[in-house]
């Protein structure tokens, strides 16, 4: 895929995209049922956001790393 040619605005909603996907896995993980679109684990979801994250640095553009941990989403105990 040519990053490249995507705007700010596209590349921030590819992205954002990937982080809800997790995030509904997570809950639908910790609901007890499988998790829906399988991010993690799915080697091309991970190598899907590394790509935006190379393009949107490259661009100078200002964004929240997704937190690829377990942990994500959770409060410390």
């Amino acid at each position: 895929m040519d990053y490249r040619a995507f705007t700010n605005d596209s590349l921030t909603m590819m992205y954002e995209g990937i982080r809800a996907a997790l995030a509904s896995d997570d809950t639908q993980k910790a609901a007890g049922d499988k998790p829906r679109f399988g991010v993690r684990e799915t080697r091309d979801w991970k190598e899907h956001a590394a790509n935006l994250e190379s393009e949107m640095l490259n661009r100078g553009m200002f964004f929240e790393i997704i937190d690829w941990s377990e942990a994500q989403g959770r409060l410390p105990l």
